[in-house]
């Protein structure tokens, strides 16, 4: 290899590297929350998190088949996150669920913890509303996203029924979202 090649070659790798974009610790998508992502196990979250504290809760009785939420806190003390592993008391178990709790975690579309149901609708593809008790859930595949919206948010008079086919047209432009869910695998 010739030296002309050689530099061409070293400088083609610095500019790769230069130009490498650095990961957004608050940015949400389909496969990644911050640094966490779809593949991520459980024995690897205190590399994922160096910074801030991760805690595991262990409750009751694991032979029932509960699984164990895990907590994300930044160093202050302030949750992040809510982590629940596919499978209990596995450290090689993949993260299913994550609850967004921090506000600072944001989509590309800026949806977080403070968003309305206007800002979820203007900028996804609702997939699916669940009529649940107390709540609807707002599912948007594109983003294996879930929104939790109490009916307290609804008109009076679409609270009580189960049966009722909750259309996004019910929901009130500035229903506040109460829970907010990454769902992987």
């Amino acid at each position: 290899m010739n030296k002309t090649t050689l530099y061409s070659l070293l400088t083609l790798l610095c500019l790769c590297f230069a130009c490498k974009k650095e990961q957004d610790p608050f940015e949400i998508s389909k496969q990644h929350v911050g640094l966490l992502t779809d593949s991520t196990q459980v024995k690897d979250l205190k590399l994922v998190f160096p910074n801030d504290s991760v805690v595991k809760r262990i409750g009751g009785d694991e032979f029932i088949g509960n699984k164990n939420s895990i907590e994300i806190l930044d160093k202050t003390g302030k949750q992040l996150l809510i982590l629940e592993p596919a499978e209990a008391l596995d450290s090689t178990s993949v993260i299913e669920t994550v609850q967004i709790i921090d506000e600072r975690f944001k989509t590309n579309k800026t949806i977080s913890t403070l968003s309305t149901f206007k800002d979820i609708a203007d900028n996804y593809k609702v997939s699916r509303i669940d009529n649940l008790i107390n709540s609807i859930v707002v599912t948007v595949n594109t983003l294996n996203a879930s929104f939790t919206i109490d009916k307290k948010e609804l008109p009076s008079n679409l609270r009580l029924d189960m049966d009722l086919q909750i259309e996004a047209t019910h929901i009130p432009d500035n229903a506040k979202i109460k829970y907010f869910f990454i769902n992987w695998h």
